[in-house]
């Protein structure tokens, strides 16, 4: 089984590929240390990367662009992130673009190749303390999608609108594009470039949007623009 590597520091570059080279039921294809150097290598490559070894911040971009392109051009080719963010915004983005696996670089194992030769039987490696955070926001969605589903199984009975919920829902004609951008899966610097702003003037979208929608991530701004019908669907 051939594995890529994308990683920007070269010590860790250095560990993994040394413990792929001493397992007998993998190979080391080669390494990328920025997200160019990555996409660079897939566009040209003929083999396919069973295992894509990757950080998420690199220096030139996320390493979520990596796993989407490798994804698209590999169907076959099963992504374990191995980065030092553990917020549950990164983790959901990376199982959304395709990632199988997530592992927070505290706690790598010291046979990554193990657990690659694992993942490709069949499991899931997921680091405990990313778990608990991803099952914690899969609850309070969950809660949040019943609450929705039990008001609107009471046609008779009208909620009350109070001048807060209102004001939620007035997003600018900017908030609202950058809103959908994010909801895209584009990055603050993606977003800067298309609409040709600067990247400090996008956070401050972002940081008024937040307000609005009263939530503290861009997963959440997402769920609950979705639930309040400024987005047409999540993504």
């Amino acid at each position: 089984m051939g594995v890529l590597v994308v990683e920007d520091d070269s010590r860790a570059r250095a560990f993994f590929e040394a413990s792929v080279q001493r397992s007998p039921r993998l190979f080391w294809l080669g390494s990328a240390g920025t997200v160019q150097e990555a996409l660079t290598w897939l566009a040209r490559t003929t083999t396919m990367p069973d295992v894509l070894l990757v950080d998420l911040g690199m220096p030139d971009g996320t390493g979520l662009d990596v796993i989407r392109d490798a994804v698209a051009r590999f169907p076959g080719c099963e992504p374990l992130v191995v980065s030092v963010f553990g917020d549950e915004e990164n983790v959901l983005a990376s199982i959304e673009a395709g990632a199988v696996g997530y592992i927070h670089k505290d706690a790598a194992p010291e046979n990554i190749a193990q657990t690659i030769v694992e993942m490709k039987a069949g499991a899931s490696p997921i680091s405990p303390m990313i778990a608990r955070r991803v099952l914690a926001k899969y609850r309070s969605l969950q809660s949040a999608s019943l609450g929705a589903a039990a008001a609107a199984a009471a046609p008779g009975v009208v909620p009350e609108v109070t001048a807060d919920e209102g004001e939620r829902g007035l997003l600018s004609a900017r908030e609202h594009e950058v809103l959908t951008l994010i909801a895209r899966g584009f990055s603050y610097a993606e977003i800067a470039r298309l609409k040709g702003l600067s990247v400090h003037t996008v956070q401050t979208h972002i940081k008024n949007l937040y307000g609005k929608l009263a939530v503290h991530s861009k997963s959440e701004a997402v769920f609950e623009a979705t639930r309040l019908g400024l987005l047409s669907h999540p993504g």
